[in-house]
């Protein structure tokens, strides 16, 4: 009895295998070498950046549809894409370089916190408690969801609002869809004006919760002779290739011209009336003008 049943489990692995064998040939499915190639030459982050899930999942992409662009891997840089179009044939267009801008100076702003919070320390959490943590419901709350996402470590939490490293942030993306409240927005590095404000509210409704929130006053869209700047789902937004493409010749007018200062200018972040961020200062170089002065200046003799 024992013999039969060793026997019958025997028969029935050696035909489980062989038909597995046989439909391994059958099903068997060709690769491209490409793919492994292309794949070792991606960075390996897996930050969903190209907007393909992974590295693989790009690779797999870029190789077998012509429609695919090389230069859609943001943390690679430029080497990457260039790899990636000599491995696929394709023409590698310059990207656009891309950072996270946080919409909001609460700091600066005094934005008072509504209530004392106690739950889990997660935005997304926070933001479904009345309202938020913030008296303006447009505000960054501070918990760090988008740190947590981060893939390249270039973003913190410091008093209670978060800091983007500009020299480590690839424009991936992934933080904007972490965040609850839309306070992230992807931006060209070479960006010349930053919006520092995510509110829709207007006029009194801005006024009595921020010292330094956009009230909708419109000066800067009419100031801009780029016609760069304007409002869109009831929120100032900039046009930044119409800005590029128009030139400084026109001295950032609409930074100049806003009562409440968050239109700022990336060269220079630091405004009346508003708090220096550190990232902002970190990641922003100093004018040639202020670098010559500084040099120049007689240094204290030991």
């Amino acid at each position: 009895m024992v013999f039969v049943s060793i026997m019958t489990l025997f028969a029935l692995g050696l035909a489980a295998s062989i038909i597995l064998a046989v439909a391994s040939r059958v099903f068997y499915v060709k690769e491209d070498p490409r793919v492994e190639a292309v794949v070792e030459a991606l960075p390996g982050a897996n930050c969903g950046g190209c907007g393909f899930a992974g590295c693989e999942g790009y690779a797999t992409a870029v190789v077998n549809d012509p429609s695919v662009p090389a230069n859609k891997c943001c943390a690679g840089g430029a080497a990457t894409s260039i790899a990636v179009g000599e491995l696929t044939g394709k023409t590698v267009a310059e990207a656009e370089p891309l950072y996270a801008l946080r919409r909001c100076d609460k700091l600066a702003g005094k934005v008072a916190p509504r209530y004392q919070y106690q739950g889990m320390p997660s935005c997304a959490a926070a933001a479904l408690m009345r309202g938020g943590t913030d008296v303006c419901v447009y505000s960054c709350l501070g918990f760090g969801d988008c740190v947590q996402v981060c893939p390249f470590g270039a973003m913190e939490v410091r008093d209670g609002l978060v800091r983007v490293d500009r020299s480590k942030c690839t424009g991936c993306g992934v933080c904007v869809a972490a965040c609850p409240r839309g306070i992230l927005e992807l931006t060209p590095q070479r960006g010349r004006v930053a919006v520092y404000c995510n509110t829709r509210d207007k006029l009194r409704a801005v006024m009595d919760v921020c010292d330094v929130g956009c009230i909708k006053c419109g000066k800067c869209i009419k100031t801009c002779p780029a016609k760069a700047v304007r409002l869109e789902d009831n929120r100032i937004v900039i046009d930044h290739l119409l800005c590029l493409s128009y030139g400084p010749i026109c001295e950032e007018a609409c930074v100049g011209t806003c009562p409440r200062h968050i239109l700022r200018s990336t060269r220079n972040p630091l405004v009346p009336r508003a708090v220096a961020d550190a990232d902002d200062k970190a990641a922003t170089p100093p004018a040639p003008e202020a670098a010559a002065s500084e040099q120049s200046r007689p240094q204290p003799q030991a």
